[in-house]
């Protein structure tokens, strides 16, 4: 299977894209090691990473809320079952690990379920920046604290 990296410059950061011929892969905070050359031509691919792009960037302006494209998702059946609950939080919400380990079938599971947050490999696309602790403190977050609140201040002000 082919894989391209794509640097992207936004208002909040960079970010890394990672395209596969089956989906956009990953939305990362930082370069991703990849397997394949460095120059791949494939139109589908560049598509994908231009699509999540402007999307991405619809949604740093405040035009955009949800997002609609093509995943190729690795991980395993726990991590995407998680990754699945977090689609279902709604812009500008916010919810605890706990919730989140309960929305999976297991409210003793918060632990596990904060790792396979953690693991997420569509960061804002996937969106883990709204998952806090009970507390109602922000919790951790792999693109850096700074970074989850600007998302939440974000989505607080575009709340539609």
């Amino acid at each position: 299977m082919q894989v391209k990296q794509k640097k992207i410059t936004t208002n909040l950061c960079d970010l890394y894209l990672v395209g596969s011929t089956a989906g956009l892969q990953g939305v990362y905070w930082s370069e991703q090691p990849i397997n394949s050359g460095e120059n791949i031509i494939n139109s589908y691919i560049n598509e994908i990473l231009e699509e999540t792009e402007r999307q991405l960037h619809e949604y740093l302006t405040g035009k955009r809320t949800t997002f609609n494209l093509k995943l190729d998702i690795i991980g395993s059946q726990f991590q995407k079952q998680v990754w699945a609950q977090l689609v279902k939080i709604p812009y500008g919400t916010t919810i605890s690990y706990k919730k989140l380990a309960q929305n999976c079938g297991n409210m003793s599971a918060s632990r596990a379920v904060g790792n396979a947050n953690g693991k997420n490999p569509f960061c804002i696309i996937i969106p883990c920046h709204r998952v806090i602790a009970s507390d109602r403190s922000l919790g951790g977050f792999s693109g850096g604290l700074h970074i989850k609140k600007a998302l939440l201040d974000l989505e607080k002000k575009f709340n539609f």
